[in-house]
């Protein structure tokens, strides 16, 4: 039984892991989910707009976001590896 709580922890743990050396993709991927729930939350009330162009901009805002939130980890992990002070031991 210990086995499988091992593996559970061990893929948290991956996961916290990979979350710390790229915390922008966590954040692209929950805006992600916040704007296609919020789509669908408008879908209701949409009125004369067609449906296929509702999806459309749904999809094209979520896709904005997850661009620019992997361009901010870029931009991030470049400063890290270029600009940042580096301790000289």
């Amino acid at each position: 039984m210990s086995k499988n709580w091992d593996l559970e922890d061990e893929h948290g743990s991956r996961f916290m892991r990979k979350a710390r050396e790229s915390p922008f993709v966590p954040v692209g991927m929950a805006g992600c989910v916040g704007i296609v729930a919020y789509g669908l939350y408008k879908l209701r009330s949409r009125g004369d707009t067609k449906m296929s162009v509702h999806l459309i901009h749904m999809r094209v805002g979520a896709q904005g976001f997850i661009v620019g939130a992997m361009t901010l980890g870029v931009i991030y992990s470049m400063y890290n590896e270029y600009l940042a002070p580096k301790d000289s031991k």
